[in-house]
């Protein structure tokens, strides 16, 4: 099975830009779901995932935010940012034409997808959130500052591979074949037959701009109301597990007894959701509840 590739136009700060994504599964589903990439990823670590639901019965949505994968740089790095990445993913469910959505997302992903449903008359109606939340400590957002943004060149795909196995260990043991996909859809063509990342490296702006700190987004998730499932990586830096614990005490879904909770101890920031435990802790939250 192979996703169907589209684009959409989105209204940023200085204007319209163009945002790609690929969509699985039959377009007259009655459930769609969105999954949405980490901060240097693109929509295309979501294949494995996509397929399965597809098979399912999902119509399943898989953007690049603006700056990464198939989507178009933006001409002021300064836009790289929540709201922007919000109005994308608003744009998105609209193009969708679907009543209300199940939303996935990785890391950034998932913060966007906590903002969108914390929205009064939002469309999320159910929300899975892959190690992240409302807490992001200081010392996960320097890690991730120390890597993203560098305007790097490899020789040929087994360069981009490596470099990918060494950033991204804390996916956790993932697959030769997942590997290779992943290497496969974050490196493009560049000059003098060299490869470089899938991504705009002044995504970067943000961390380089000040001095990072902690983040607090509580009041965010407290007012979350539909079905969660807060998924974490059992060695994560970014969602510790006292934040994760008291994500499934605090605010309207956590009070209403609608947080579910799944750690998977081989990786930490943040599970790949590749391999057939995690895709199947996703399919069974999402499957109708009688």
């Amino acid at each position: 099975m192979t996703p169907r590739l589209h684009e959409l136009k989105v209204l940023g700060p200085h204007g319209f830009t163009q945002v790609a994504y690929a969509e699985w599964g039959p377009t007259d589903a009655a459930r769609t779901a969105i999954c949405v990439h980490g901060l240097t990823r693109n929509g295309r670590d979501f294949d494995r995932l996509a397929a399965i639901l597809a098979a399912q019965g999902f119509r399943v949505l898989c953007p690049d935010m603006p700056g990464r994968g198939r989507s178009a740089w933006l001409a002021d790095p300064s836009d790289y940012g929540y709201p922007l990445y919000m109005a994308a993913g608003a744009a998105l469910i609209a193009r969708s034409g679907a009543a209300d959505v199940a939303w996935i997302g990785t890391s950034m992903g998932g913060l966007i997808g906590m903002m969108l449903a914390a929205q009064p008359g939002t469309p999320v109606a159910r929300l899975v959130v892959n190690d992240v939340g409302p807490f992001i400590p200081k010392a996960a957002l320097e890690r991730i500052g120390a890597y993203i943004g560098h305007d790097l060149r490899f020789d040929d795909m087994a360069e981009v591979e490596a470099y990918l196995r060494r950033v991204h260990a804390p996916f956790g043991r993932l697959t030769d074949a997942h590997w290779r996909h992943l290497a496969a859809h974050s490196a493009v063509p560049a000059e003098q037959g060299k490869l470089k990342l899938h991504y705009d490296p002044a995504i970067a702006m943000p961390f380089t701009k000040g001095e990072p700190r902690d983040v607090n987004l509580w009041p965010v998730w407290e007012n979350i109301g539909c079905p969660v499932l807060v998924i974490r990586g059992g060695a994560s830096d970014l969602l510790l597990p006292e934040t994760a614990a008291e994500m499934t005490m605090r605010g309207r879904a956590a009070s209403e007894g609608r947080i579910e909770f799944a750690e998977f101890d081989d990786c930490g920031h943040a599970p790949a959701l590749m391999d057939e435990a995690q895709i199947g802790r996703i399919a069974a939250f999402l499957e109708p509840r009688q």
